[in-house]
């Protein structure tokens, strides 16, 4: 059974009750976690209500969500009164504010914390050691998540996330558990999808202080008939920079999201972005290891199920 409460700018407490419907969508970055689920709702705390500015999830005691709230709904009909509200994960406090353009002699992870992300008030959980990266740069209008996602995993290859309680980790030690996945879980349905739309079959680098290009090419993708070329141009900077800009680095950025894994199981909880999972199935016939990117909890007239994407 999901339940939750609102919080108010000022530290007050709005109790919901039992949630009948809801869906649970969690990420491990972008689009950023979020939440929308109905309640009944017999009213009383209609002002409390409008200041509310934070929504918390629990199910059977354990955290599920901590997000901001972006919209609720008050409805009564025949039935009685109906509350229907929706809320996105703390890293949507970093999507929706822009960066101030500076520009860094030597920026390290302390840096970007202070500047970025502290500001918002967003608890950081475990804060790794990541290398200073010389020459960082904050473009105007950036957001404060590109900031941070910039600095995190284009350069030690990182990926920043956000946990039920709204914590920022980022750590490369912080490695999600290795669960297993066999004919005995459960699972109802499986989804294969190898996307093509988006990769590059190859980059043409084009060097302005040379006066060169290089050609870097995908050649698994060009074999099957693939062609997509993107030219790109080196930046003056060297250092982070260059790397960011590589060919190599564009060819795997475009083919990361290329194949993906759907596995539906019943319940609600199962597993979290981060996760891994050892995938061992007979119908139909598939293994591996995969990483788990995005889990989608439903709770509707159908019952409770959750959708676990892995790439």
């Amino acid at each position: 059974m999901m339940t939750g409460y609102l919080l108010t700018a000022d530290g007050r407490r709005v109790e919901l009750p039992p949630f009948s419907a809801w869906e649970l969508r969690r990420t491990g970055g972008v689009p950023c976690d979020s939440f929308e689920g109905s309640c009944p709702w017999e009213g009383g705390v209609e002002p409390l209500l409008a200041q509310a500015s934070r929504v918390i999830l629990e199910e059977e005691g354990a955290r599920r969500f901590t997000g901001v709230l972006d919209e609720y709904e008050l409805s009564w009909g025949e039935k009685g009164g109906r509350l229907t509200l929706s809320g996105r994960g703390l890293a949507a406090l970093l999507l929706d504010n822009e960066a101030v353009g500076q520009d860094y002699q030597v920026a390290t992870l302390a840096d970007i914390l202070r500047d970025h992300v502290e500001p918002y008030g967003i608890p950081v959980g475990r804060a790794g050691s990541l290398p200073a990266v010389p020459g960082f740069s904050v473009a105007s209008g950036a957001s404060e998540w590109q900031v941070v996602n910039s600095f995190a995993h284009y350069h030690a290859g990182v990926r920043p996330r956000f946990d039920a309680w709204g914590s920022l980790t980022i750590d490369p030690g912080a490695a999600g558990r290795l669960l297993t996945v066999d004919d005995r879980t459960g699972v109802t349905e499986v989804v294969w999808r190898d996307r093509r739309y988006g990769v590059c079959s190859e980059i043409l680098l084009w060097d302005r202080k040379a006066g060169v290009s290089h050609r870097v090419v995908n050649d698994g993708f060009a074999r099957q008939g693939g062609r997509r070329r993107k030219v790109m141009v080196l930046p003056g900077k060297g250092g982070f920079e260059a790397a960011r800009y590589s060919g190599q680095f564009q060819l795997d950025r475009s083919a990361e999201e290329r194949q993906r894994v759907e596995l539906t199981v019943p319940g609600s909880y199962f597993c979290e972005p981060g996760d891994r999972l050892s995938v061992c199935l007979t119908r139909p016939a598939m293994q591996g290891t995969w990483e788990v990117l995005e889990t989608q909890t439903v709770m509707d007239g159908k019952g409770c199920r959750v959708k676990v994407t892995l790439g």
